[in-house]
């Protein structure tokens, strides 16, 4: 009686032993993965901070100036007029903004009513298709 039970004590410490072991190997592997991944992020920060930094060195008025006057003849750049400037109120509505017809409700001879459609927040942007400069 007593081997008995004595094997089934070996066999739950052997099997508490293992499960512990496989504990401590997904931690550890885990572990690893957050020091990986912190390090990824430290690097994308890094490029970050270097890309703004080129893009201040890049877009200084005095830099921009010297390129304009030094190519000013292959690119023929004016002064934009201010009869060109407009303010958002001028602008054309969304097609997502534009009152939809209720044909459905419509009586047969009259003028369909329109629907008046939510605004758009300001997250949503309208899927007019935009050319890329290269």
């Amino acid at each position: 009686m007593l081997r008995t039970f004595d094997l089934i004590l070996v066999g739950v410490m052997v099997a508490a032993a293992a499960v512990t072991y496989t504990i401590k190997h997904q931690s550890e592997l885990k572990l690893e993965e957050v020091h990986r991944l912190e390090a990824e992020i430290k690097l994308e920060k890094d490029t970050i901070d270097l890309l703004n930094a080129d893009w201040a060195l890049q877009s200084q008025p005095n830099r921009l100036e010297r390129l304009v006057n030094n190519f000013n003849g292959e690119l023929q750049l004016q002064a934009t007029p201010s009869t060109s400037l407009v303010h958002a109120r001028e602008l054309p509505m969304l097609k997502s903004q534009v009152p939809v017809p209720d044909i459905a409700e419509a009586k047969p001879g009259s003028k369909p009513k329109a629907k008046p459609v939510p605004a758009v927040p300001a997250e949503v942007e309208d899927d007019m298709a935009t050319g890329s400069v290269e």
